[in-house]
This record gives structure tokens, sequence and C-alpha cells, in this order.
């Protein structure tokens, strides 16, 4: 009788690459992008002159992006475990003086109105305040975050002031309505773990500037380096490697709050400052 022996190893790799084969195809089939370990690195290049003030400008397009999957949150009550934004590409700038951020989703409604029974599109920066770590979230107790959250409205209010004023200095004909002055779209926040998030009493360090196009949202966020409040300003270092965390909110899927779509902490490698 002959006996044929299998190599028990080889059989278990073998096997081991099939279920990366199957769940490759399963994540793909949800929309959900394949990100290597080696690329989880968001670079902010060094580039010089002024930062891009606007999502459309031509010198985004020789930043190197690097996309970054989504996922529900399911930390904490309500959980939101299917949330329909699954991926977001991030590009970074800074001169040595200020620091910029491109942020790109794909979102078939543009939702920038906040009413009654209908929630704004958004998207969240969380970076750490000081070297420990904190939970991705909202920080925790001890070790709280700064969050920088645009929001569609806001922005919204942003760009339909700037319209009426461009109307009433040609002389054409205005229409009354209310509209919210704000000093940035995006709103400048401290956590300390869920339902602790407050808003800072400084707002407009922190600038905005956004557009909707064929389905996908550009979102600029820009900030001086230089920190002015020490304990409540996320220090941003040429030279320094640290962590900043993702959150996405789509309002026509009823997003809001901890409803959304999360990527936890990445590295934020800031290029040194040299002579450019």
């Amino acid at each position: 009788m002959r006996i044929t022996y299998i190599d028990s190893s080889r059989s278990h790799l073998v096997g081991f690459f099939f279920s990366l084969i199957v769940v490759a195809g399963v994540l793909g089939a949800f929309g959900i992008p394949l990100v290597s370990s080696e690329g989880m690195t968001i670079r902010s290049y060094l580039v010089p002159g002024d930062l891009p003030n606007a999502a459309e400008d031509a010198d985004w397009k020789k930043v190197s992006p690097i996309t970054i999957p989504l996922s529900g949150q399911v930390i904490t009550r309500p959980v939101w475990p299917e949330p329909t934004v699954r991926a977001l590409t991030v590009r970074s700038v800074h001169n040595g003086t200020e620091i910029a951020f491109l942020l790109e989703w794909q979102d078939n409604t543009k939702n920038d109105r906040l009413t009654p029974g209908t929630f704004r599109d958004g998207v969240a920066i969380g970076l750490p305040l000081g070297d420990a770590p904190a939970f991705f979230c909202m920080g925790q107790l001890d070790h709280y975050i700064n969050i920088w959250h645009w929001k569609a409205d806001w922005q919204s209010d942003i760009d339909r002031r700037a319209a009426r004023a461009s109307e009433k200095k040609e002389g054409g004909v205005r229409t009354f309505e209310v509209i919210p002055r704000r000093v940035s779209s995006v709103e400048d926040l401290i956590g300390g773990g869920f339902s602790t998030l407050t808003t800072k009493e400084k707002q407009g360090r922190v600038q905005g500037q956004a557009v909707w196009r064929d389905g996908v949202w550009h979102v600029v966020m820009r900030r001086p380096l230089v920190s002015e409040e020490q304990e409540n300003e996320a220090t941003l270092v040429p030279g320094r490697v640290q962590t900043v965390s993702f959150a996405v909110w789509n309002g026509e899927n009823k997003e809001r709050n901890g409803q959304k779509a999360v990527a936890p902490w990445f590295q934020l490698s800031i290029d040194p400052v040299t002579k450019l």
C-alpha cells in the first residue's frame, strides 16, 4: 500500500492565501478599499510660498494622495455599523507657517442645510493634545483631542453671505434671507470622551473651504502651525511624526453625532523645514 504524505504547513499556507483572496473579494464588493500597512503614513509635504486655499487649486494635483478605509462607529450607542462612505482621500501640505489638508469622498447627494428632520454632510480631523495616546473617536479623560469639524451647512452660510455681498456691490436684485455669520466653516472643538465635546471659545483659527462637484465633496482645512493655546490646541511641528484620525457624516443617510464613518489613528508625518 502506497502512503501519500501531505505537507500540512504548505496546505495551511495555501488555505491562508485563499482566505485572503475571498476577503479581498468581499471587501471589494462592498466598496471597501484595501490598503497595505506600509501606506498608512499621511505625509504633509513641504511646499514653497502660499498654500492652496481652495479645493479647486491646481497645486493639489502635485501632491500624492492616500486613500484610507472608513468603517462604522460601533464603540458606543447608538452604533452605526453601516455607513455609506467607505473611503476618504487625504492630501496635506505645509509651508513652515501653515498646514492644510484636502479631504475628498464620494457622496451622491449634497446636504448643506440643517433643518428639522434633515441632516448635514460633514468631515472631521482629530489630533491628540500632547504626546499621550487617546481614544480616536472623542478622546478620553486626561487624554483630550482637538477636533476640526467641517460642516456643510456652515460652508453654505459663508458662501451665501459672500454671494449676497457681491450682489449688493453690483447693485443686483437682492432677496431677504437671514444667514448666520460664521468666522469659519470649521468648528474647533475639544473632546475628552463621549458626551464631553466642547466648542473652543476662540474660533476661526482653523479655516475651511469646500466644493461639491459630480458627487464628490472636496474640503480644505488649514491652520497656522504654531499653537496659540498649548493646552487646547493640537501641536503641529515640522519634522515630527504624530497621530491623526478622521470621521465623515452623510446627511442623506441621517448620520449625525456618533452615527458616522470613522478611521482610527494614522501616522501624520510633517516634512521638516528645509531650504526649498
